[in-house]
């Protein structure tokens, strides 16, 4: 973050100055809202959620070093070292603060939404961008009200360009983000059922997802998944230039898989207005060709060669538990992809899996959750692709799970253990460990099944 004053933070927030602290050219070098967590001279804003309030720590955080803090309230005494701005929010005063920082910024910026692979788009958006440009994206899970703002404060006048991830699970919450940025392009991965629980059909969670569209500039890019049946409905209807990407026929950008090694990487062959050339993907499944699509529409965006494109789709290294390939010995490959799960990004983990080289192939797969009362057909049609990809063991984890066993055993899959719980899973899975095997681990965040991976690990040698 770039050095800012409290005048300027307060015309920002549009806040109240409390006390009788008056310095206005006071530094602030960063914010915090943990208070675990603090910087000196940094800015404390203390949130307020469901079952906390940020409030309550005020003290403590200007004790570690803060040079002064938000507040939605008046407070009992004000220590004359330090300021105090009442903000009528404090969560939004913080969206205030990132939306007049990010205008400090002359460069382009990039928002990438969808139910599924979000995540994977943007980091392969960085890959590919950081070959030419310093790049800022998203880090982890800060794609929402508080993770999103936050990253727009972390940008300083080093970075030419930003990638933001925008996560939803409810009308209007894209409509806010796209609201503090802006952006000069935007990207909607696709449309699943991820968050149906709130939104109640995929058709909701298209308009959701749409909420980014008024907020791309007009000389500005949407990039769409035109294999999308939803998506594809935008086609002529947009106002921005629009590309679509995918396999099909017609498409601006297309690829298609035409083979890999099962093990770490897969070869598509793309035709873009600018080239058509066999690429590399460091990374498994034909869902691949989607992220890279859209990150070498976005480069030839932004001017960057076809050379400059496959080195960078060469660099290209997922978030952790996001796929990621842990080789161990005797011919053992656990695919950690733990990090969160919906029926779509299932069906693509399964389809690797199935795909892999291992003789013995096992699913330990756990609940998805958000899916309301869709979640029982759902979960069944897991277990059903599972016994359709001729998969030969799953661990089926959790309360929801049990549809996933109901529906492997319907569809033939030989050996099914259902866990109620991680503990009686991880009995089990030492049984399961022999020689040239693939284990598939995925699940819901909720369910933190990266300990089963740790587990595997644990039960196996490195290689």
């Amino acid at each position: 973050m770039e050095t800012i004053t409290l005048g300027q933070l307060l015309g920002a927030v549009k806040g109240t100055l409390l006390g009788s602290y008056g310095d206005l050219e006071t530094p602030i070098f960063q914010v915090d809202t943990d208070s675990r967590n603090i910087h000196v001279n940094s800015l404390f804003i203390p949130l307020e959620g469901d079952r906390f309030d940020g409030h309550a720590y005020i003290v403590s955080a200007l004790e570690a070093g803060s040079a002064g803090c938000l507040t939605a309230r008046e407070r009992e005494s004000y220590r004359e070292d330090k300021f105090y701005v009442k903000v009528a929010n404090t969560q939004r005063a913080l969206g205030d603060l990132a939306a007049w920082y990010k205008k400090q910024f002359q460069i382009p910026f990039i928002a990438v939404t969808g139910s599924v692979g979000k995540t994977t788009v943007k980091d392969m958006l960085a890959a590919v961008l950081g070959v030419k440009y310093r790049v800022l994206k998203t880090e982890g899970n800060f794609n929402n009200n508080v993770g999103l703002p936050l990253t727009l404060l972390r940008l300083d006048h080093s970075h030419e360009i930003c990638v933001l991830e925008m996560g939803m699970d409810r009308f209007g919450e894209i409509d806010y983000l796209a609201g503090l940025v802006h952006p000069e392009a935007g990207v909607i991965t696709n449309i699943g059922d991820a968050h149906i629980e709130r939104l109640g059909s995929r058709e909701n969670i298209f308009k959701a997802k749409c909420e980014l569209l008024p907020y791309i500039k007009q000389d500005g890019l949407l990039i769409l998944n035109g294999d999308d049946a939803l998506l594809a409905t935008l086609r002529g209807e947009t106002s921005v230039r629009t590309i679509f990407c995918g396999q099909g026929e017609g498409m601006d950008y297309r690829a298609q898989a035409v083979g890999g090694d099962g093990i770490s990487h897969i070869h598509c062959r793309m035709t873009t207005p600018h080239m058509e050339r066999e690429v590399k993907i460091p990374a498994l499944g034909e869902h691949m060709i989607y992220p890279a699509l859209i990150a070498t529409a976005a480069a030839e965006y932004f001017g960057l060669t076809p050379d400059e494109i496959q080195e960078g789709l060469t660099r290209f290294v997922p978030t952790r538990m996001r796929m990621n390939i842990l080789r161990r010995g005797e011919g053992i490959t656990i695919l950690d992809d733990t990090y969160n799960a919906n029926p779509q990004s299932m069906r693509a983990a399964v389809s690797v899996l199935a795909d892999s080289p291992g003789e013995w192939k096992v699913a330990v797969l756990g609940d998805m959750l958000e899916l309301g009362p869709f979640a029982p057909a759902l979960h069944k049609g897991v277990g059903a692709c599972l016994g359709q990809s001729g998969i030969g063991c799953l661990v089926a984890v959790g309360e929801l799970a049990e549809y996933i066993a109901q529906g492997a055993r319907d569809f033939g899959v030989p050996q099914v253990y259902y866990c109620a719980d991680k503990a009686k899973a991880k009995e089990i899975l030492p049984s399961l460990v022999r020689s040239n095997s693939t284990f598939l681990l995925k699940a819901s965040r909720g369910m933190k099944l990266e300990e089963l991976t740790a587990c595997l690990v644990e039960q196996t040698k490195e290689a």
